[in-house]
């Protein structure tokens, strides 16, 4: 594969993964919205997964139009520290309800962990990646420069 074609695909599973995190907890793996009338935490998890999922996916699409590897860099470092945000909700921060039987526990919790964790260990496999070639590139240019002199 050409590089456009794999920066391009690169970009496209962050977004892919992004809505995936957004939409998941809500209408693919449903989670508890109330018990006995009262908010539970899925609820609110499932709102901060909401947003944090947007976030990916424009980071995804900012990351298909960008081309500068350091930009790409930069743009894949916050995708590491957005998916370990999306995997910290909630397993640490906000949690999610105390019934072990419910479909949030069985189903939610364990699907929002393997595309959390994913995505954050491809954008950092994808960080090293982009910073390797980056200061590959500088040196090349350093040395290219240092011959001419």
């Amino acid at each position: 594969m050409s590089g456009r074609i794999k920066h391009v695909a690169a970009g496209l599973f962050f977004i892919v993964f992004g809505v995936l995190i957004a939409v998941g907890p809500k209408y693919i793996f449903k989670i508890c919205e109330q018990d006995h009338g009262h908010a539970t935490n899925c609820l609110w998890t499932a709102r901060a997964e909401l947003g944090i999922g947007i976030v990916i996916a424009l980071l995804g699409a900012a990351y298909i139009l960008s081309r500068e590897v350091p930009l790409l860099a930069g743009l894949s470092l916050s995708l590491v520290l957005n998916g370990a945000l999306a995997f910290l909700i909630p397993n640490i921060l906000m949690g999610m309800c105390e019934h072990p039987h419910m479909d949030c526990r069985l189903v939610t919790l364990p699907s929002l962990n393997v595309i959390s964790l994913t995505a954050t260990l491809a954008a950092a496999a994808n960080t090293v990646r982009l910073i390797r070639k980056y200061r590959g590139d500088a040196r090349g240019n350093a040395t290219a420069q240092a011959e001419r002199v």
